[in-house]
Formats: structure tokens, sequence, C-alpha cells
């Protein structure tokens, strides 16, 4: 927060002049109370254009802040302008308060974590080759040719939380990375144990 143009390119090139191999920013309209809040998409096409090695990315933008179809073609964009270096990182949404504000609709979080699973296999979708079509209860999307595709044909996703019920399964099933914040080494010791068996009955690494 307080994050301004000038200080966005200063954080971006001392991120890279110090060996820095990522960078993520929070992807937030306010929180508490208002200041200079670059759009977190916005940012990133910045970055993809001014840097050179590291990885970046939201950490997370908001299932519900944009409608998936236009964030899987914004990631693919960006990750056509990086050469491969955008991570996307998805969540369900929290900050309710945010939400009222700005007029964004906040459903309870089942909906809003049948959203987030919805818009990855949607997003997943439209990466693929050639046209996709896509039926889900909240989302849809009919024969469109999301172009230009990704470099490698896919966009790392990463997905933040550690509820065991419904984030660590989409975690297991979906994300390339995972992050969790506000965890003792205990907490994350345990938390970790139940991902590797999600990920071990899902049948990934």
């Amino acid at each position: 927060f307080g994050l301004t143009w000038e200080r966005w390119c200063h954080v971006l090139e001392l991120a890279e002049c110090l060996g820095f191999p990522s960078l993520f920013r929070s992807d937030h309209y306010f929180y508490k109370s208002h200041h200079d809040s670059l759009d977190a998409f916005l940012s990133f096409a910045l970055a993809g254009k001014e840097t050179n090695r590291i990885r970046f990315g939201p950490l997370v933008t908001p299932v519900t802040f944009r409608e998936p179809v236009n964030v899987g073609r914004m990631a693919a964009q960006l990750d056509v302008l990086s050469g491969g270096r955008f991570v996307l990182g998805l969540g369900a949404g929290w900050l309710e308060e945010e939400h009222r504000a700005y007029g964004i609709p906040f459903p309870p979080i089942e909906e809003r974590m049948d959203r987030l699973e919805e818009a990855i296999l949607l997003m997943q979708s439209l990466w693929g080759t050639g046209p996709s079509t896509y039926h889900g209860r909240y989302y849809q999307i009919e024969n469109i040719d999301c172009l230009p595709k990704p470099t490698s044909g896919n966009v790392p996703i990463l997905i933040g939380g550690h509820g065991e019920r419904r984030t660590l399964p989409l975690v297991a099933r979906y994300a390339d990375e995972w992050n969790c914040v506000d965890l003792t080494p205990e907490q994350y010791s345990s938390k970790r144990a139940v991902l590797n068996r999600l990920c071990e009955s899902a049948g990934r690494d």
C-alpha cells in the first residue's frame, strides 16, 4: 500500500539487482484505509517489460474481482510478454469490507470456493490448443480461441490458503505452487502433511 509507479519501478529494479528469484504483490483495492494502490495487473505489465529474470505475480488475486475469462486472457498475455515468468496466484477472496465499498458481490465462502475451482478450469481450457468451450454453474464461454496462448501452453497457478476441506484439495488438484501465511512451524508441518496426502491421492507429485 502506498505504491506509486515510481516506487514500483524502484522495487522491480532492486529485486533484480539483489538477486531475488521472484516478486509477488497483493491484489487489493484497499485495506483498512485508502492509499495509493496500483492495479495489480497493470503493474504486472510493467514488470514483464522492465525485468528480465524474476518471476512475478499476484499473491493472490481474488476470484471475485474479475471475470475469469479476462484474468485468463491477461495471464496468457503477461506470460508471453515476460517470456514465461508470470505466476497466476489465485484465491477465493476474503476482505468483505473491500468488496462492499467497491460494489463487488461477496457471496458466501462455499460459493466463492466453487467459483475459484470453476475459474481455474475455465482458464486452463482457455489456454489449451484451439477453441475453448466451458459450461459451469457460474461461468460460461463458448467456442473462443484465446490468442496468444501461453508460451509453454500453460500459466503456472499458485493457490493461497490452508483450509483442509476445500483449499488444500484444490491445491493438490490444480496448483503448481502453494502459499500459506500466519502459521507456526508446527502448524505448517501439519498442513504440509495433509497436502502431501492429498497430492498422493490426486496422483500428483
